[in-house]
C-alpha cells in the first residue's frame, strides 16, 4: 500500500489520481489501458459493457464507474480477466449482425478491435440475436439496431452533448432495444443532424452516415493502422486537450 494519499496500484504499478477520477480515469491518465466499449472521456459513464471489469482486492468493480480511492490494489491485466472480457466479447457478436467482412465499418469498429485485442479466434456461442428494426427514414443517417450492443453511448451524447434526447434504452434483457425518442418512433421525426456527436460515436455499425460508406479502403481504416489500446489511450489524451 502506498504512502502517497493520492495513488492507487493497478497491477503493481503505483498510479497517481485527483478526487473525483474513477479508476479508468486514473488508469487512461498514466498511460494503463483497460479494455473497454462504452466509456468516453466526458460523457458521464454508464458500465454497460463490462469489458472494464478489474479486481479491486476481493471484489469485482467496473473501472468505469467506481471511484479511485488510497491504497486501492487493482488487478487489471490478469489471464482471468481477459478470458472473461473475450467471452462478453463473444456474447455480443453472437447476440447481433456482426458479419465483419461485409460491414461498412469493419476496419473502424471497436468490437472488431475489441476481439483482435483479446484474441478472439472464432464467437464460440451459437448466433441468437433477435430480428431488430432498421430505420433507414432520416435523409442523412441510417440505424441498424441489429448491429446494436447496447452500450448506450448515442444516449449519452445526444442528451449530455447534443441536449437534443434522441435516443433511449427500452426493454430489459434480452428484449432491450434501442429506441427513438419520437411520437413515430423514426429517427427522421428527430432533429438529429450528421453533426451531432450522437452520429458518430457509435463503436459499430449500428449509426452510420449514409453516402459515405467505404470511402476509406481497407488498409488505410482506423484499425488497420493502431490496436484499440493504442487509439484507447490515444483519444484519452486527445479529449482531456479539448477541454
Amino acid at each position: 500500500m502506498s504512502d502517497n494519499p493520492s495513488t492507487i496500484r493497478i497491477d503493481g504499478q503505483e498510479i497517481p489520481f485527483t478526487a473525483g477520477q474513477t479508476i479508468m480515469d486514473a488508469a487512461l491518465a498514466a498511460g494503463i489501458y483497460i479494455p473497454h466499449l462504452c466509456h468516453y472521456s466526458g460523457l458521464p459513464p454508464s458500465g454497460n459493457c463490462r469489458l472494464c471489469v478489474v479486481e479491486n482486492g476481493n471484489r469485482s468493480v467496473a473501472a468505469c464507474i467506481t471511484p479511485a480511492v488510497t491504497g486501492q490494489e487493482i488487478r487489471n491485466n490478469t489471464p482471468e480477466l481477459n478470458e472473461a472480457r473475450k467471452a462478453i466479447t463473444q456474447m455480443l457478436f453472437v447476440e447481433g449482425n456482426h458479419i465483419c467482412p461485409s460491414c461498412e465499418k469493419t476496419g473502424n469498429c471497436k468490437l472488431q478491435a475489441m476481439a483482435y485485442h483479446l484474441g478472439m479466434l472464432d464467437d464460440h456461442f451459437p448466433q441468437f440475436y433477435q430480428r431488430r428494426e432498421l430505420d433507414a427514414s432520416h435523409p442523412e443517417i441510417l440505424l441498424d439496431r441489429s448491429r446494436c450492443i447496447l452500450c448506450d453511448l448515442c444516449v449519452r451524447a445526444s442528451r449530455d452533448m447534443d441536449q437534443k434526447n434522441v435516443f433511449a434504452i427500452a426493454g430489459r434483457g434480452t428484449d432491450a432495444h434501442l429506441i427513438v425518442n419520437t411520437p413515430s418512433g423514426k429517427l427522421a421525426d428527430s432533429t438529429m443532424a450528421v453533426t451531432d456527436l450522437a452520429a458518430n460515436i457509435c463503436p459499430v455499425g449500428a449509426i452510420l452516415i449514409k453516402e459515405i460508406g467505404y470511402e476509406v479502403p481497407i488498409g488505410q481504416r482506423i484499425y488497420d493502422q493502431q490496436t484499440i489500446r493504442e487509439t484507447g489511450l490515444q483519444e484519452h489524451v486527445d479529449r482531456k486537450n479539448d477541454d
